[in-house]
């Protein structure tokens, strides 16, 4: 019988967030960078854009003017997929043909007035402004009796869905925990209750212990590629400290935090020397006003490219139909970032 050795061999990864397992096949990409050097030719933008719906003092669908913003800027989205309205359903009895209303507000933050930038280009000190503001809305939304979840969140690239490359994000509030966020407040309240503990402050004790997964780590945060990685150069931000929420921040942390959201966007632009997607976002504890110290403030980044800034890892058949696949192990893609350069590749 052969010595397993998970750097060549297929094998399960399980991962303890979702209680969902991922096939790990690393004998078939040795080499899953392939392409790094292709030269992509990117398309400069102005600082400003007349046509963009999202640049200061333009109008927007909704006849709606922006205001010359400077900073950040919080609007309604236009297109909301929520509703802040109480509508009122009779209970059915089917177990097969359920539905609720769900009740919810949808808004979008511009992070910067400058149409041409990305977070990768911003400065550290405009990050920290966009920081500030996803805790005040947090705060702000959280703060509804009938808000129970705010999800935050980035698309960013036009292969992500993302219609606009004004540097942007969402904020979805509602009512209801979404699937993936209750069956992970499942899983965490389940570790909690067995070990006293709650389960990524130990989760990530053992990855600073091993190294082998951390691409960065600052006072505060560390950046790693999670042991149970799905996409090819998918990562993760952990707080060091055990906080649930992002209004649990401190002055420190918030900065520590910009901080490492550049270092991690910067490390994305370079490794292919091109503008990265990927759609990214911040898992934290409900908004239902009890406790949840299960709860560990953490963020996803789930980035779409394979083996150059054109080829896009699709999940088809197997990953469909049976359970999701990665070739690159994910020591391999930590390895990767973690020795690319902290500079932007323009700036180098």
């Amino acid at each position: 019988m052969t010595d397993f050795n998970q750097h060549e061999h297929p094998h399960r990864r399980y991962n303890p967030l979702l209680n969902e397992w991922v096939l790990v096949s690393p004998h078939r990409a040795k080499r899953p960078w392939q392409g790094q050097e292709e030269t992509v030719v990117e398309s400069p933008r102005s600082e400003y854009d007349e046509t963009c719906y999202l640049c200061a003092g333009n109008q927007r669908s909704n006849g709606e003017l922006n205001p010359d913003y400077s900073s950040t800027y919080v609007f309604d989205n236009d297109f909301a997929a929520l509703s802040n309205a109480a509508f009122s359903v009779q209970p059915t009895t089917s177990k097969l043909f359920q539905l609720q209303p769900e009740r919810g507000i949808n808004r979008v933050v511009c992070f910067s007035p400058n149409h041409s930038l990305t977070l990768a280009e911003m400065e550290v000190t405009d990050i920290l402004k966009v920081v500030e503001t996803w805790k005040h809305e947090f705060e702000q939304l959280g703060s509804l009796d009938y808000i129970n979840h705010v999800q935050v969140f980035e698309n960013k690239g036009a292969i992500m869905g993302c219609s606009n490359p004004h540097p942007h994000g969402q904020i979805w509030a509602q009512s209801s925990l979404p699937s993936l966020v209750q069956r992970t407040q499942d899983n965490l309240k389940s570790y909690f209750e067995a070990n006293g503990s709650d389960l990524l402050s130990d989760y990530l004790q053992q990855e600073l212990e091993q190294k082998e997964r951390i691409v960065f780590e600052n006072e505060h945060f560390v950046l790693l590629v999670p042991f149970w990685a799905i996409w090819p150069f998918e990562t993760m931000l952990i707080s060091k400290r055990n906080f649930g929420v992002i209004t649990e921040m401190t002055k420190e942390e918030q900065l520590s935090f910009a901080e490492i959201l550049k270092i991690t966007t910067v490390k994305y632009d370079n490794v292919f020397n091109a503008s990265f997607p990927y759609s990214a976002g911040m898992h934290q504890g409900p908004t239902d006003g009890e406790s949840h110290p299960e709860w560990h403030f953490h963020v996803h980044f789930y980035p779409p490219l394979l083996r150059s800034s054109t080829v896009k890892k699709f999940m088809v058949g197997y990953e469909l139909l049976a359970e999701a696949q990665r070739d690159i192990t994910p020591e391999q893609s930590a390895k990767l970032l973690r020795e690319l350069p902290n500079i932007h590749y323009k700036k180098r």
